[in-house]
């Protein structure tokens, strides 16, 4: 064959049919441009969904009283840290040291509306109280509680004015002071604890039917306040 020869043009059927092929890539890629948009569009909506979502998810986790009911589940008696505690939530926000120093001062006025409860009980003649002589073994055992619950007063005192200086304590002193108001904290309980024990060696059934129940929810008002100090120590 002659390498210098013409080629003939391809059949006008095969043009065609190229043409066409050319026209619908042509149509494909207008249709991708204009539908782009829209899904430009959908991926920003998605977006925006999932944002809103995280705030509102943040924001609820981020409530006060989520925070107290939170760290309350850490404790002994909860529903009694949190019902005692709830009302602090807007001062309290998120600090775990402010939450401790709340749970300590409900402690000891809790404490000290007790003691009061039991001097009083203590002062009231037989006719109209439960005591029947002075120094009796009944009387003893109130005397016994009184003096008790004064000393836990006195510890929950020392906690408290220690709690300010573990607030502005370095971190190489911060350990230090915790340990003291854990410690006080600690004495506290065991002079609530030995309360109770008086009163269920030597104290009548009466006596221990009013006095048990206050000093009890005092107790574990008290325990609650020494968890939460106790976390403290994990921040």
């Amino acid at each position: 064959m002659c390498d210098l020869c013409i080629k003939p043009p391809p059949p006008l059927r095969d043009r065609q049919t190229t043409k066409r092929e050319r026209e619908r890539e042509s149509t494909k890629k207008v249709n991708m441009e204009q539908n782009s948009p829209s899904l430009m569009t959908n991926l920003l909506l998605i977006a925006v969904y999932l944002l809103t979502c995280t705030a509102i998810i943040f924001a609820a986790s981020s409530n006060p009283a989520d925070f107290v009911r939170r760290s309350c589940n850490t404790t002994r008696y909860p529903d009694v840290c949190y019902k005692s505690l709830v009302s602090y939530a807007p001062s309290v926000k998120h600090s775990p040291h402010r939450l401790a120093y709340a749970a300590l001062t409900v402690s000891i006025d809790r404490v000290r509306s007790v003691s009061s409860f039991v001097a009083h009980m203590s002062a009231r003649p037989k006719p109209n109280g439960f005591v029947e002589t002075e120094g009796s073994t009944e009387g003893g055992a109130i005397q016994d509680c009184t003096d008790n619950l004064k000393d836990s007063i006195d510890q929950l005192k020392q906690s408290i004015k220690e709690m300010g200086h573990l607030g502005q304590a370095k971190a190489s002193r911060y350990a230090w002071h915790l340990n003291n108001v854990e410690t006080w904290v600690s004495g506290a309980l065991t002079d609530e604890t030995t309360c109770l024990e008086s009163l269920s060696q030597s104290a009548g059934p009466k006596v221990k039917a009013a006095i048990r129940k206050k000093v009890v929810e005092a107790a574990q008002v008290t325990s609650n306040a020494l968890a939460l100090v106790n976390q403290l120590g994990t921040h």
